[in-house]
């Protein structure tokens, strides 16, 4: 389910809309090294609480493309290659994309109404964590008809969280936030006939 085997033409082909997320990511982390050009993008796009409070709403959407740095874009960037292809290929790419953004965008709600005007946020975990929300709706409607999939998404899932608390600086609210949305999204996407059409598949 999460092993990945297709060579790079096979993954953009199957997972269009994954592989165009990681292009951004990679693309717009590659434009802050270049010098006045980086400090530009963090400029505008960077959640910051005290500037979203301002009414510069856009903000909780553009800081889910720009990271803290090349390990921060790198476990995220990683998380969105093995784990989001499945969910893009079981809701489509117009439901996918809805999720992501949704998720993305509810996780950096969360950072604003509970973390300090002061706090600075970048990073899509909030939309990958939302992802991880949708697959535990996926476990939940399938924990009679397919209980072997509980053994492989929820050990992903606690220990997402676990290293939410225990890693230092990390948004645990736009972690919670994305989870708890892309669980929602995912018991109003994931009806019977999209997983049964998605286990005939398989």
């Amino acid at each position: 389910m999460f092993n990945r085997r297709e060579n790079l033409k096979q993954y953009i082909k199957l997972y269009p809309v994954v592989a165009t997320l990681l292009f951004l990511n990679i693309v717009v982390h590659a434009l802050t090294y270049v010098p006045n050009v980086g400090n530009t993008i963090f400029n505008f796009g960077a959640g910051a609480n005290f500037l979203i409070a301002d009414g510069e709403y856009w903000r909780l959407i553009t800081s889910i493309f720009l990271h803290g740095g090349f390990l921060h874009l790198l476990f995220n960037c990683f998380s969105l290659y093995v784990f989001a292809p499945e969910m893009e290929r079981i809701l489509g790419k117009a439901r996918f994309i809805t999720l992501y953004a949704i998720a993305g965008l509810f996780g950096n709600v969360a950072t604003y109404v509970f973390l300090d005007l002061r706090t600075v946020s970048v990073g899509a975990s909030g939309a990958i964590f939302g992802v991880f929300g949708a697959y535990a709706a996926l476990v939940y409607y399938t924990r009679k008809t397919m209980p072997a999939l509980r053994q492989i998404i929820l050990p992903i899932i606690v220990i997402s969280i676990v290293m939410t608390f225990l890693q230092p600086g990390v948004n645990v609210a736009a972690h919670i936030g994305g989870i708890i949305v892309g669980f929602l999204i995912g018991l109003a996407y994931l009806h019977p006939k999209r997983i049964l059409a998605w286990r005939q598949k398989k």
